[in-house]
């Protein structure tokens, strides 16, 4: 369902906003595997890359804002071959993957954003430690179909580390963009899919926000932020 939200023009994707959130109502029945199998790109299916709509750097940013996506929400990951570097061409068994596209600058940028991606996972025990139950997840905004963002907490056993994740399905971005957070204090970003050095604008937030006495999104507190296009923050 998300794969099928992904591949739509950003324009529709308000319409079907619950294909991108119907998957937490059953998220925690059973443990999962998040499969980006190689089912999904074979037979006429296209390649991930070639899926996501938009000219040539938006089909980057949307799969980088996929991938984010994948990895902020619960469930073990599962990236096939060829995903890593977004090759153009389906899978084809009887052929080697397309590894001459690491000569082509976007190719290698998406690569290095895979890596960083992966090691960033790793190393924040609050995106993986609790993937099977509420308690290490917590919704902030699910509904803002309107401009086609989400946004959530994943928790840590025992809530010792969390970690704020907010993904913007549109080109659009969007400044002083106002969230509800749990905690007074200053609230940095550590991660951002639209950073330069993986073919992105280089939106970011800058230093540290802090947050403000103002109740949102059912929480106590809020922060104001600026929200990248097709991308997303942690």
């Amino acid at each position: 369902d998300i794969l099928k939200y992904m591949s739509m023009d950003p324009i529709h994707r308000k319409w079907h906003h619950n294909l991108l959130t119907f998957s937490m109502t059953y998220a925690f029945a059973e443990n999962y595997i998040l499969p980006i199998s190689h089912d999904e790109v074979v037979h006429g299916k296209c390649s991930l890359i070639e899926k996501m709509p938009g000219d040539y750097n938006e089909k980057f940013a949307n799969l980088r804002t996929f991938y984010a996506y994948m990895m902020g929400h619960p469930g073990k990951k599962l990236l096939f071959m060829g995903g890593e570097f977004g090759q153009f061409s389906e899978w084809d068994f009887r052929k080697s993957l397309n590894w001459n596209l690491l000569d082509y600058d976007m190719h290698y940028r998406l690569h290095t954003y895979v890596r960083d991606l992966n090691f960033f996972y790793l190393n924040n025990n609050c995106l993986w430690e609790v993937d099977y139950s509420w308690e290490g997840f917590k919704w902030i905004d699910p509904h803002n179909y309107s401009q086609s963002i989400i946004s959530f907490i994943r928790y840590s056993k025992d809530h010792e580390s969390s970690m704020i994740i907010v993904c913007n399905f549109t080109p659009v971005s969007y400044s002083d963009y106002r969230i509800g957070v749990p905690e007074p204090g200053k609230y940095v970003e550590v991660f951002n899919s639209d950073e330069e050095k993986y073919g992105g604008t280089g939106c970011k937030n800058v230093g540290f926000v802090k947050s403000d006495d103002v109740c949102w999104h059912n929480f106590p507190y809020s922060i104001r932020i600026n929200i990248p296009p097709l991308a997303a923050l942690f």
